[in-house]
């Protein structure tokens, strides 16, 4: 059994070494209190440190401005609780200070016998992602164009014009590269965006659903609830009594 528990315990740092070789992931750890306990290279360096010794035992809170770590501590508390998460758009600071949208998935980290006992999640810079991609310059311009006009209107004609693309062959790289339609991707930076809003402000949820690009509030509460499995007005609600307590 000791000989067993050894080489188990040799095969699970050898699977975690190997988040070392893949140089677009960012991967990590939690245990329930949101604090680092592992994490691969990339994460260190995103953060700006250079050991393992000085992220393990920190939470978000300590790497982050407060709006933007707000928003990871309520997602690592639903995981916590038993949800997850998976290719969530978010935002997030990267180390030279510039905010840049990743694509996050989170899952409960489970012990033997079933009881969660932390969480675990990888993340992909969005840019680089599409930046590290072989053949498929075309969809960096859109992508750009979208990041900074996600809050006005946007058809598809205008975006494939951009791109110098059919609406067609557009259509095609969106979902061949980022697995989803180019409308896909402008609404879900946009309800990213407005849940940043909520999280980060006070203002009130028609005009967060008005300056992240919705017209029609309905829309918005409904998609919103498809993507964050919670309304705007329950998210609002929870950060209040967060603040409160």
């Amino acid at each position: 059994m000791k000989d067993e528990s050894i080489l188990n315990h040799i095969a699970v740092k050898q699977i975690l070494n190997m988040f070392d070789l893949l140089p677009d992931i960012i991967f990590w750890i939690k245990d329930k209190e949101n604090r680092v306990i592992y994490c691969n290279k990339m994460f260190i360096e995103h953060l700006g440190y250079k050991t393992l010794d000085q992220v393990v035992g920190k939470s978000d809170a300590d790497f982050s401005p407060h709006y933007i770590a707000k928003q990871f501590i309520v997602d690592d508390q639903k995981v916590v609780a038993g949800g997850s998460v998976t290719d969530r758009l978010e935002m997030n600071m990267s180390k030279s200070g510039e905010v840049s949208w990743f694509s996050t998935s989170k899952r409960p980290l489970l012990a033997e016998n079933g009881e969660i006992i932390g969480s675990y999640g990888i993340t992909r810079h969005l840019q680089k992602t599409v930046k590290s991609l072989s053949g498929i310059d075309e969809l960096k311009i859109p992508v750009e164009f979208i990041r900074h006009n996600f809050h006005s209107e946007i058809s598809i004609e205008q975006l494939a014009d951009v791109a110098h693309l059919s609406v067609s062959a557009l259509e095609r790289r969106f979902k061949k590269y980022l697995a989803k339609t180019p409308k896909q991707f402008i609404r879900e930076i946009r309800l990213e965006h407005a849940r940043r809003l909520l999280i980060e402000t006070k203002l009130p949820i028609a005009e967060v659903a008005y300056q992240s690009g919705f017209a029609d509030h309905s829309y918005f509460s409904r998609h919103f609830k498809l993507m964050f499995n919670e309304l705007p007005s329950e998210l609002r609600q929870l950060i209040l009594f967060k603040n409160e307590h």
